[in-house]
């Protein structure tokens, strides 16, 4: 197969343009925050995909990666003789909507207005795992090409990542030469993706009667102590590893803070909690930053003869991909031949599923899909209907250009 010009906004491949929009609504209008207590889970969302997959006569596997969450993969063979191995990648759960009175329209009622898709995960990324299935299925549609294509709808990339873990330890991520990450991205082909160390420190002290401080140990005010420490390091830490050209600057935020059990107005607690998250660039060594947040901790509970323990909750590495690796070459083109427009190259602000592809399976990857960086987790989320029909597009493009013009190396 020959690469030829595309005009512009028009993919040569057949995707069902209204088939791709129907299919993201019905994603949308299913409830897959991860709330076992009231038996919501990606299960259901997880299942349609895999119905989808039948249907253009795909053979999916499912593999729970924890009770009521499975992984959906489907391997379709471009019947065009050897080549590399791509990967398109979603997930499958959302966050919670919130409250309800903040939304405008019905945030499961996958209802388009104006061009526009609304609903929780519209964009996040509802939208994306729509447009990679068709997206593929049009390339399988136009003929044979080489080497083959992973499809997969992955569980939990919301909370600690289970389905993107569970895949890159299985054979079946073995093979992977790239992989395209479709979240939303504002049209940015995003080459790096931040670090995330999540942290808990707690601080003991004695219990104590409020009107009797001097008989207790305080850990309420080591937290503040703490906060102004960390605010300093953060500083340094900019000064030694400077601005990344995508990813900016580097983040300690404290986010929660838990003091007292109960919480009792005239009882000093014993314990004093605060969660850091913390996001890095790729110059940055966790273990030395982490280290360092232990430092801080012991000579703030020292001052105040109190107990320090820093517990890391989760460690993802910033990851980046070189910007002429073979999957960033045919995004780029695929973008410029559908689009019209010369790509725009970004990162993203958070981790996702993508950093553990590289991380645990040396899959490089990048991130481009659609909808809005910032609308994520927002009330009233939308996605355009463009968006999803164009993405679409690329997508098959960016395949057919991979597979078929690309010795897969970059692993």
């Amino acid at each position: 197969m020959t690469t030829s010009p595309v005009p512009a906004g028009v993919g040569r491949f057949p995707v069902d343009t209204n088939g791709v929009v129907a299919f993201a609504q019905e994603l949308v209008r299913i409830r897959s925050v991860h709330e076992p207590a009231r038996g919501y889970s990606e299960a259901e969302a997880a299942s349609l995909v895999a119905a989808k997959m039948r249907e253009f006569g795909w053979e999916p596997e499912m593999t729970e990666v924890a009770p009521g969450r499975p992984n959906v993969v489907a391997v379709v063979e471009g019947g065009g003789g050897p080549g590399p191995t791509l990967m398109f990648e979603g997930h499958t759960d959302v966050v919670t909507e919130g409250c309800r009175a903040d939304w405008t329209v019905d945030p499961y009622g996958g209802e388009v207005h104006d061009g526009r898709l609304y609903g929780r995960g519209a964009a996040d990324m509802k939208a994306g795992v729509a447009a990679m299935l068709y997206a593929v299925a049009a390339l399988r549609a136009a003929g044979p090409f080489p080497g083959r294509i992973k499809v997969c709808a992955l569980a939990d990339e919301e909370g600690m990542m289970l389905g993107a873990k569970h895949f890159a330890a299985s054979p079946t991520a073995a093979d992977v030469d790239s992989a395209i990450v479709c979240e939303p991205e504002e049209g940015e082909i995003c080459l790096a993706a931040k670090g995330a160390i999540r942290l808990r420190v707690e601080f003991t002290g004695t219990m104590a009667h409020g009107a009797m401080p001097q008989h207790a140990r305080n850990p309420v005010p080591a937290v503040g102590s703490l906060f102004t420490a960390l605010a300093r390091y953060e500083e340094e830490l900019t000064r030694q590893h400077g601005t990344h050209e995508h990813l900016g600057r580097i983040h300690v935020t404290p986010t929660v803070v838990h003091g007292g059990d109960p919480d009792q107005v005239n009882v000093i607690p014993a314990h004093a909690t605060a969660y850091l998250d913390v996001r890095t660039i790729p110059a940055v060594d966790h273990a030395t930053l982490i280290s360092r947040v232990r430092e801080l901790a012991a000579e703030v509970a020292a001052d105040r003869a109190l107990g320090a323990d820093v517990t890391v909750v989760d460690d993802r590495p910033a990851v980046e991909v070189a910007p002429d690796a073979p999957v960033v070459a045919a995004l780029a083109g695929a973008h410029e031949a559908v689009t019209g427009e010369p790509p725009r190259y970004g990162g993203v602000p958070g981790a996702t599923d993508g950093t553990i592809l590289a991380r645990d399976a040396r899959i490089p990857n990048v991130v481009y899909g659609p909808g809005g960086k910032w609308i994520a987790h927002q009330a009233n989320e939308f996605v355009a209907v463009s968006d999803i029909v164009r993405f679409a597009h690329v997508y098959a493009e960016a395949a057919h250009r991979f597979l078929c013009h690309s010795t897969g190396a970059g692993r």
